[in-house]
């Protein structure tokens, strides 16, 4: 097993080194900036809230940086999805603390938004897809239009996050002007949609799964 081990990295350090691409750089600082986010998210909101917003930021910027410098790279598309995943996760279980009567909804929003990207990228590897964000041009027209059109996917995941920021901060402060509240109100339809939308993704997922199965199973039939 380590004979194994040191194989692999003897053949690592002949190649690129996937590990220390830039934009893998930043979803490094992205990761240590979401756990100081997650330490403070329960007692200091402006600490928490500094590091979180500052963590997407970066979201943006990672993935320029791959289109720039030519590093795009699956293990990076990975540490990208998992880092948001993780991020919203933890703040959900910080609302469940805040907002105990509320916690079903938090976990069904937890359950969707886990389970449906899980088989969403599962299924997109095992089609042999580049990118979990690569959609077939006669598929879903809806599914296309919110991962090709750039305007509606930021629209989406930035109302579903202020949404549930919106209650985060709500319970320390009404913000300024009393802004938090309103604002709450206005995005909670995105989040709702963004759920909706995860749905949509994961039954199609599982669909072309079961089209996988069924392409298997009768090609084994053949044999």
């Amino acid at each position: 097993m380590s004979s194994d081990l040191e194989k692999s990295f003897r053949e690592l350090s002949k190649t690129e080194n996937v590990f220390l691409f830039v934009p893998n750089l930043i979803g490094y600082a992205r990761i240590i900036l979401a756990l100081i986010s997650f330490w403070f998210m329960p007692t200091s909101y402006g600490m928490a809230s500094f590091c979180y917003i500052l963590s997407g930021l970066l979201d943006a910027v990672d993935g320029h940086a791959a289109r720039l410098l030519n590093q795009s790279s699956k293990f990076g598309a990975m540490l990208d999805m998992l880092t948001d995943r993780c991020a919203t996760m933890c703040l959900l279980t910080t609302l469940s603390t805040f907002y105990p009567s509320c916690i079903f909804f938090f976990q069904l929003s937890m359950t969707i938004d886990i389970s449906c990207h899980w088989l969403h990228l599962h299924t997109s590897l095992l089609e042999g897809k580049g990118s979990h964000k690569f959609v077939d041009p006669t598929g879903n027209w809806f599914m296309k239009m919110y991962y090709t059109d750039r305007r509606v996917l930021f629209a989406m995941c930035a109302g579903n996050e202020l949404f549930y920021a919106s209650l985060y901060l709500l319970h320390f402060t009404w913000g300024p002007l009393y802004i938090f509240a309103p604002l709450a109100v206005v995005t909670f339809p995105v989040a709702l949609a963004k759920s909706a939308i995860a749905v949509l993704q994961g039954t199609l997922a599982a669909q072309n799964l079961v089209a996988v199965d069924t392409k298997e199973r009768s090609e084994e039939k053949k044999e």
